[in-house]
């Protein structure tokens, strides 16, 4: 009987040992901040929208003789740099945590591929946060981003038409992750941004921001464009200016 008393015993330490070793990606996705599963009945409703009206929307505007040839969005990548983390653990953990609450899955920690010393930065070391979504998330978390997320930017006009790059993908850049509902502002301890990449199956700019315009993205107008891009213009001619005066 004794002997196994001590092998109970030695096990439940064993597990209390376990239980404390966890990786530090494990600890911070508490059971408050774990994404909850979806259910098994629920169809998003931009999923459902696609098959309804979008489907035949894009098929007459670009005379497609069969639905399947109609592009369709494949996945949502969401990366975000997190270059402080090589002196404190914590903020790899808070920037996993916050991904997670926004994207409802479980974020994955990128590694550093080499040495640099001028940035102090070991190969191995977490540099950043990165998640993929697909399915039945990925609609979820576009409804969101359009309905919920970009009306909360300040002076917002809309996003540019300049993050395509010829092969169907579209890259935005976000300033704030704190335009998510989901994000407490009290609990926030630094302001950090993300790029978020929607990835389609089109073959062209055209056939893509046709996609994203019937989902609801809303692009700048032209005006607006044109505007960004002489403001652009001036700033960078200004900061030309001031880099030859200060070397004469």
């Amino acid at each position: 009987m004794a002997k196994q008393e001590q092998k109970k015993s030695n096990k439940e330490e064993k597990g209390k040992k376990e239980k404390t070793n966890l990786p530090a990606d494990a600890k911070t996705v508490s059971k408050e901040t774990k994404p909850a599963p979806l259910p098994k009945n629920y169809i998003p409703r931009l999923k459902s929208k696609f098959k309804k009206d979008i489907v035949p929307a894009l098929q007459k505007e670009f005379s497609f003789k069969s639905p399947m040839r109609v592009p369709h969005l494949k996945k949502i990548a969401i990366n975000q740099g997190v270059g402080d983390a090589v002196a404190d653990r914590k903020i790899i953990d808070n920037a996993l945590s916050e991904m997670s609450i926004i994207t409802g899955q479980k974020p994955v920690a990128t590694l550093a591929k080499k040495d640099i010393s001028n940035f102090k930065i070991r190969k191995g070391v977490a540099v950043g946060v990165r998640v993929t979504l697909r399915s039945d998330r990925m609609f979820e978390f576009l409804d969101r981003f359009i309905s919920t997320a970009l009306p909360r930017i300040r002076d917002f006009k809309g996003v540019s038409k300049n993050g395509f790059d010829g092969r169907g993908n579209y890259t935005i850049g976000i300033t704030e992750q704190i335009i998510f509902p989901e994000i407490n502002i009290d609990k926030v301890s630094k302001i950090r941004g993300m790029d978020i990449t929607f990835v389609t199956s089109a073959r062209n700019n055209a056939e893509a921001m046709s996609l994203l315009k019937e989902f609801g993205m809303p692009f700048k107008k032209e005006e607006d464009d044109k505007k960004g891009g002489r403001r652009d213009m001036f700033f960078s001619s200004v900061a030309k200016k001031d880099t030859k005066d200060s070397k004469k």
